[in-house]
């Protein structure tokens, strides 16, 4: 636990969420412009999710102290739950027995100050269907691989967090 508790304290660490994140939303950028696939609201709402842990690994990177730390726990674990939530949600509707009553929304619900749809349509611009599946991979599709990567981010979140309190319960 202690080697978890010290790694956590690591710009390396960090780094690789950060490296991890980009990757990730590199590919959704990828399937999107180059595979000409559509995102739906759910994927957007899980794009957004993965950006939050992308950036909550920042403050970290950039000066690692015990408030940067606290702000990224909170940002990650917030962001790979609620991800995991929608990419379960995503999956739903995607494999509802009736799927004229299984409908997503149209225009992302994201705050006024923050309409990230208006200022970036690139990245944040919902123009598929939440019902379609146009991408499998291992017989899974695109939110089951979601529902996968945020079960590891929650995981790891977790465990990390777990050992900070467990470490420094014990000295």
């Amino acid at each position: 636990m202690s080697f978890i508790s010290n790694l956590s304290e690591t710009r390396l660490a960090w780094g690789l969420l950060f490296l991890s994140t980009l990757v990730l939303e590199a590919y959704a950028l990828y399937t999107q412009h180059a595979m000409d696939l559509r995102p739906c609201i759910m994927c957007i709402y899980q794009r957004t999710a993965v950006f939050g842990i992308m950036f909550a690994s920042v403050p970290v990177f950039l000066a690692n102290n015990i408030l940067t730390r606290l702000f990224a726990y909170a940002v990650w674990g917030v962001s790979a739950i609620w991800g995991g939530l929608i990419a379960w949600e995503h999956y739903d509707l995607q494999t509802a027995s009736n799927p004229f009553f299984a409908t997503c929304e149209i225009v992302p619900n994201f705050p006024s100050w923050l309409p990230l749809h208006e200022w970036l349509p690139n990245l944040f611009a919902a123009t598929g269907d939440c019902g379609d599946i146009d991408w499998v991979f291992l017989q899974m599709s695109m939110p089951q691989w979601m529902m996968v990567v945020f079960a590891i981010y929650s995981a790891i979140w977790f465990v990390v967090l777990g050992a900070r309190l467990l470490v420094k319960r014990s000295v």
